[in-house]
């Protein structure tokens, strides 16, 4: 018998200084059985650090969300869809390679990568130049060390606030709090 999804739940108070965003998201996360709390809080990350786009792309006429996760490999981790239904933002966490990303890009207008493990360097290098030909694409790696601090505020109901100032994420909850700073490969 297959294992279940778990449900988490968070309610994020973000505060994106950097471009004016202030919001309060609900947010419904299913955890595949295979999913680590390090990726699923990744995951969070990478929504409220683009949360900001559903002003700055669609001018509020857009929903941001999570995807079925690795449930579903055709599945974005988070993306931005506008009231018309079309794909604004696609990303993905990780360390995805050049078919599932092909795939993405021609699925979306634009697509991020949130690299996290001590091994992006790696993948980067190795996956860097076969990714030239995308002209719409980010890639950002998150140190390893600040990634997996995040698995601390993993709970399956979580109140968390976020900052981001200077392009520094702050997430905090009554377990604690942590930052990430995204440097950005491409």
């Amino acid at each position: 018998m297959a294992l279940k999804s778990t449900i988490f739940k968070a309610n994020l108070q973000l505060a994106d200084i950097d471009h004016g965003y202030y919001a309060d998201h609900a947010l419904t996360l299913a955890r595949h059985p295979s999913e680590t709390n390090e990726r699923m809080m990744i995951r969070i990350v990478a929504l409220a650090l683009n949360a900001y786009q559903v002003v700055q792309l669609c001018q509020g006429d857009a929903r941001i969300g999570f995807g079925a996760g690795l449930s579903d490999p055709d599945d974005p981790d988070v993306w931005l869809d506008d009231f018309s239904g079309r794909r604004r933002l696609w990303i993905e966490v990780g360390q995805p390679d050049e078919k599932a990303l092909t795939r993405a890009r021609s699925r979306s207008e634009q697509l991020i990568v949130y690299a996290y493990s001590g091994s992006s360097a790696v993948w980067w290098a190795g996956i860097q130049s076969r990714l030239s030909r995308f002209n719409a694409l980010e890639v950002w790696s998150i140190d390893a060390a600040q990634s997996s601090a995040l698995e601390q505020l993993a709970d399956r109901s979580m109140a968390l606030q976020a900052t981001v100032l200077d392009g520094q994420l702050t997430l905090s909850a009554a377990s604690g709090s942590f930052s990430v700073d995204p440097v950005r490969l491409r």
